[in-house]
């Protein structure tokens, strides 16, 4: 049987692979038979708990979550993010990332970083845990306002060789968040591994965005947010229904009680 993971690599090149974001069994559900990649983010922080960055994510709340998606999960490979502070140094990313593994039964983990972080990573692919590499703006470690990355030669050079350091060291694929086009071109061209977008163009081989802001569900105005569908607007009018049959005592009517 060719597993989840041999699947995503062998699209390289040969077809688009769709990730979206996902933080509970009903709207994993929802979404598993339109996506290749369901990612438990740590962009929940910020999505589900109004906080200010995704640094005050714990390991408890991505467990929680996790444990939730993977009941909705049937078809895509889901992959959890490793909060900040959860992998510093070889040991403690195994640890964490076993108990992940362990407790919510996915097939991946996502940590952010390159070279700073490749002996770790090394760490926990020779330990049989398959890893999603991400590399441009990392959210868990960059303060102050998200900029593009890659604009400068400094920045190329070192995203194109933090590239090859991850592939080498044996992930599956690379999210690339808010690169510049032209580099995120070439890095796609460059490596044998899927490369996925986010703000970095449609020269990778697929793209990933946070479900909730698809929906309208968010207020995020980041420049790669595209508005598919206004949710907000659907479960106002859902609730304000409520609400009228509910005073005019149409509701529960006889077929609704028991």
């Amino acid at each position: 049987m060719i597993s989840k993971i041999t699947k995503i690599k062998s699209k390289k090149n040969r077809t688009k692979i769709v990730c979206l974001t996902a933080y509970s069994k009903n709207i994993a559900q929802s979404i598993d038979k339109h996506t290749d990649i369901i990612l438990v983010g740590d962009s929940l922080g910020s999505t589900l708990y109004n906080f200010k960055s995704t640094r005050s994510v714990t390991l408890e709340m991505m467990i929680k979550h996790s444990k939730s998606v993977r009941q909705g999960v049937s078809n895509s490979l889901m992959v959890v993010d490793m909060p900040y502070n959860t992998y510093n140094k070889p040991s403690q990313a195994l640890k964490n990332c076993k108990k992940v593994m362990k407790i919510t039964k996915c097939d991946a983990v996502k940590i952010e970083g390159g070279l700073k972080i490749i002996k770790i990573i090394k760490c926990l692919i020779k330990n049989n845990i398959p890893v999603m590499g991400h590399l441009g703006i990392l959210p868990q470690t960059t303060k102050g306002k998200f900029k593009s990355k890659g604009k400068s030669t400094k920045e190329r050079n070192e995203i194109i060789r933090d590239c090859k350091l991850l592939e080498e060291a044996g992930v599956f694929s690379i999210v690339l968040e808010c690169v510049e086009r032209k580099l995120a071109n070439k890095i796609s061209n460059l490596i044998k591994i899927p490369t996925i977008g986010i703000g970095s163009s449609n020269n990778c081989d697929g793209q990933i965005l946070v479900l909730d802001d698809i929906l309208s569900l968010t207020d995020s105005k980041m420049k790669f947010i595209k508005k598919f569908v206004d949710a907000k607007k659907l479960i106002a009018y859902g609730a304000k229904k409520f609400k009228e049959e509910v005073k005019s005592k149409k509701y529960p009517s006889r077929k609704y009680s028991y």
